[in-house]
């Protein structure tokens, strides 16, 4: 069976999604209602910063379909609504934006197009747009924000959700997810919207214990990274397991699964004090950066000039939303700090914040480097430049991007994420 797959909704999951599929081999439209937008993916300016997605929408060209008419819409056998979910600071989401879309694709179909929500919705939502036999499914998304190519082309499994999981699946749909050679996981629609929020909760527990082990760790100078190996190979843990320290949670969408569960858990009166505790724990996590830089300020040295490098809340994003970093600048004063980042807009950082637009200048003349976000390019800094351009002799590499070993050799003072200050104890 030959099928052509629409997506709709051109923002981070759909284009990815709708790319990835045009790489396997199927031909797409890419449908949304915003016509400058479409008309900037067909030029090659895309709204979003993933690894390969330039390369993918070159490779294929041939086989997507750019349109803002949802008449293009008619002839797909499998259409999938794939908007992404706005949320708030609070994790809130808003939903009206795959309600209007999930509405024209109802009008733009026929009753034998299958069509899948792919966006993240809350328990219960699929179920109540179901119309009487028309064919809704809820498939459960997995991207990951600078890893979305990879993870699209090459899915774990897939989650997918059915009014009724003991019935097939319809062929056109099927053939798709088949092409991707993994397991198919079909349950009823609300155990599928529950099984994300699951498994980024699950997330979020290892983050929170490795962060709550990490701190202690460098307060009686043991070091969380000499830890790790003995958890992998605890069966009980694993060797897939998330055991990195971090900043906090942030990016929006754990934010958004803890939201939507602790709602959920009041009203149905279920006990959610553990969610509290990963929230609280995160908050106090994002304060490291300013912690570390007090201390620094107060006992070590007198630094006049930071330089922070990076700004989104991970590596290869462009995305800012809870950013460890930006909530880090928001909160310095009395200080000259230049910042870098390869990805986010210029806009973000607050008006005290000077942004330069290389390594080189952040570098230039600074007492205490801040390395606030893990970007691959921020590992080939070499020590001679280290040397060479700043001033002091302080590095805050929470990530541990940078070798310890050698900056302490050239008398560089570091600090990073759960590790106590070992030559401090050999004294």
């Amino acid at each position: 069976m030959t099928i052509k797959i629409g997506f709709v909704g051109m923002t981070h999951l759909g284009l990815v999604s709708s790319l990835c599929a045009a790489e396997k081999g199927f031909d797409v439209v890419c449908f949304d209602l915003d016509h400058q937008l479409i008309e900037d993916i067909a030029q090659g300016r895309l709204p979003i910063s993933e690894p390969r997605l330039i390369e993918v929408l070159g490779n294929n060209r041939e086989k997507v379909i750019l349109t803002s008419n949802a008449d293009g819409l008619s002839d797909c056998n499998l259409i999938y609504v794939s908007p992404d979910i706005a949320t708030n600071d609070k994790g809130d989401s808003d939903l009206s934006a795959i309600d209007q879309l999930l509405d024209l694709v109802f009008s733009a179909s026929t009753p034998d197009t299958v069509i899948v929500v792919l966006s993240q919705v809350p328990p219960g939502y699929v179920r109540s747009k179901k119309l009487n036999k028309r064919k809704l499914f809820y498939q459960v998304e997995t991207l990951i924000f600078g890893q979305a190519v990879h993870r699209a082309l090459n899915p774990e499994r897939y989650i997918v959700g059915c009014a009724d999981p003991y019935l097939p699946l319809p062929p056109q749909y099927l053939e798709f997810l088949e092409a991707h050679d993994c397991e198919i996981l079909k349950m009823r629609y609300e155990s599928a919207e529950l099984a994300k929020i699951s498994i980024n909760m699950f997330l979020v527990a290892s983050v929170t214990t490795a962060n709550t082990l990490a701190e202690l760790c460098e307060q009686i100078g043991a070091d969380w990274h000499e830890i790790v190996p003995a958890l992998r190979l605890d069966r009980r843990i694993g060797p897939y397991a998330y055991l990195n320290p971090g900043l906090g949670i942030s990016g929006g969408n754990l934010e958004r699964d803890l939201a939507t569960f602790k709602s959920y858990a009041k009203k149905k009166y279920t006990e959610y004090g553990v969610v509290d505790a990963w929230i609280q724990n995160s908050e106090h996590r994002k304060s490291w950066l300013s912690k570390k830089l007090s201390e620094i300020r107060l006992t070590k040295a007198h630094p006049s000039t930071v330089a922070v490098l990076g700004l989104t809340y991970k590596e290869n994003t462009h995305s800012v939303k809870n950013s460890p970093a930006i909530k880090f600048l928001r909160s310095i004063s009395g200080l000259k700090i230049k910042a870098y980042d390869p990805a986010a807009s210029f806009d973000v950082v607050p008006n005290h914040i000077q942004r330069v637009l290389n390594i080189e200048d952040a570098l230039d003349g600074a007492d205490v480097l801040i390395v606030a976000t893990a970007w691959p390019e921020f590992k080939n800094i070499s020590i001679d430049q280290l040397v060479n351009n700043m001033s002091g002799r302080v590095i805050i590499d929470p990530y541990r991007i940078l070798s310890e070993v050698q900056l302490r050799a050239k008398g560089f003072e570091y600090y990073s994420l759960g590790v106590g200050d070992y030559y401090e104890l050999n004294k």
